[in-house]
């Protein structure tokens, strides 16, 4: 392979690096994708989504303007409510202890609508999400927790429609090209050095984007960063994100940020692969945990599970269930919940038992002490507070009193079979900790100044998440970030900036 020159390299190819190519291109820029996967398994983590994306929205007609083809009686029939900057502030705090960089958060809330209609316009397609964010009660179809919208074809559709129009106005991508260094001097950042068909070669370019996510498929970095155990999880997305973006940054001078003893990790079947199957996607997920009880191989309950909506309380489970003993556990439900199941646990690939009997289901629940298991149903049971109605569409208050944790909403006793139980393990999604970027998408080095000529966005800007995160802001934010830095960089690359 020849060197190349070309105005902006972007390393990587999911969501929040073609946004950058894309928003690049915008300027004038000639641009180049570099994607570590062959190209059937591009897109990074992004692929392996189900697309969804939250946004600020003000009422129906910002829902029309992303979904344009929604029909009348879909109209008439759903109440998509609000979600406004102010609520998605709070949840941002809430979620992350406080603790999320407030600069970074308002840039997030502030452009997540101007840039979901920014994609729409790039070709991107949007639906609502009736299958997992919404309940039908009385004819209508009402949306919780504040996260109404996917792509089409979730996030393989997403990738695709990113990639078509990329492919449109002239972006290359050149697959199966790792990135393992930048080029650099005192003057800053001129390039990319690239394995490319086991030959060195190197990119010349005025700018560089690196999104190309954390460092959740690396066992070795994991473990020194997330701690011990971290090595034992399942990783839901790609094996490519081993963390190169961020040490090529940083041997580069760049500043780390952000919570790097923290990740988005959730409840994940026990005997998925070791990395994301795009056949599966997101279904080895088993998120329908709120309206049931989890139990560890002690027999115990060991969280609230109705502690919050799913949407604000799965990312961060999935590091309970790896401290549990065997890394794992498994959700109960009886039949009033499982024909309410989402679909994913529908799925063939499913470790699954069913009985007719909770005494039946203890002998079937692999590695867990089946007595003190119907000993703890039998408190558990007792603990209901039966005369608070149920309500999944909101935080019902139906709860358990007198346990040593407590149930805080939809609480079910478990006494109608058949019963049924799944297995789950700790499956990460993505690393917290990454670089610290200026509100253009600019590195800062360790000086707190813009490295010249290098930007980032997506998974690797650290400072954004703390601990735990809103569901679909991890996509939001790549867009939102990966548009800013692309435009700084191709503005840097055609000399308007």
């Amino acid at each position: 392979m020849s060197d190349r020159s070309v105005d902006v390299v972007v390393v990587g190819a999911g969501n929040a690096a073609m946004c950058a190519a894309l928003s690049a291109r915008e300027q004038g820029a000639s641009v180049l994708v570099l994607e570590a996967a062959p190209k059937d398994l591009r897109g990074g983590n992004s692929a392996f989504t189900a697309g969804n994306i939250r946004t600020v929205f003000n009422g129906v007609e910002d829902i029309k303007a992303l979904v344009p083809d929604l029909t009348e009686e879909e109209l008439a029939t759903t109440d998509f409510g609000t979600y406004t900057e102010d609520e998605f502030f709070d949840d941002m705090g809430r979620v992350t202890e406080y603790r999320t960089d407030p600069d970074l958060c308002e840039t997030l809330i502030k452009r997540s609508l101007p840039t979901m209609k920014w994609m729409r316009e790039k070709g991107v397609r949007f639906l609502p999400i009736y299958g997992k964010q919404a309940f039908k009660i009385d004819g209508r179809f009402k949306f919780w927790g504040g996260l109404v919208i996917q792509a089409w074809g979730g996030g393989p559709g997403l990738v695709d429609a990113l990639h078509e129009a990329a492919e449109r106005e002239g972006i290359e991508v050149m697959y199966e090209a790792r990135a393992t260094g930048l080029i650099t001097d005192d003057d800053g950042v001129h390039g990319v050095k690239v394995k490319k068909d086991g030959k060195t070669m190197s990119v010349r370019a005025r700018s560089v984007v690196i999104a190309s996510g954390g460092f959740e498929a690396n066992p070795e970095w994991r473990t020194r960063y997330l701690g011990p155990g971290w090595d034992l999880a399942k990783v839901r997305g790609t094996r490519y994100n081993v963390g190169d973006g961020i040490k090529m940054a940083m041997d580069a001078g760049a500043r780390s940020f952000g919570n790097w003893s923290g990740c988005h990790a959730v409840g994940w079947d026990f005997n998925a692969p070791e990395f994301g199957d795009l056949d599966v996607g997101d279904n080895f997920q088993k998120h329908s945990y709120p309206w049931g009880v989890m139990i560890n191989a002690l027999g115990r309950r060991f969280v609230d599970e109705g502690a919050d909506f799913r949407n604000y309380t799965y990312a961060k489970y999935g590091r309970v269930i790896l401290g549990q003993p065997g890394q794992m556990a498994w959700q109960v439900f009886d039949s009033k919940i499982i024909p309410k199941l989402r679909d994913e646990y529908r799925i063939r690939q499913v470790t699954k038992v069913r009985a007719d009997t909770l005494e039946e289901l203890a002998e079937k629940m692999e590695g867990v002490d089946g007595k003190a298991f119907l000993d703890e149903i039998a408190k558990y049971n007792a603990a209901v507070r039966t005369d608070i109605p149920y309500n999944p569409n909101v935080k019902d208050g139906r709860c358990t009193e007198g346990l040593a944790i407590n149930k805080t909403n939809w609480a079910h006793r478990l006494d109608e079979g058949p019963f049924e139980a799944y297995q789950t393990t700790c499956g990460i999604t993505f690393t917290f900790g990454g670089l610290r970027i200026d509100e253009d998408g600019a590195v800062l080095d360790t000086e707190e100044k813009p490295i010249k000529g290098l930007y980032a966005a997506g998974e690797l800007v650290g400072g954004l998440f703390y601990f735990n995160y809103p569901g679909g802001t991890g996509l939001m934010s790549g867009a939102v970030f990966g548009k800013i830095a692309g435009a700084s960089a191709g503005q840097k690359a055609v000399g308007n900036s």
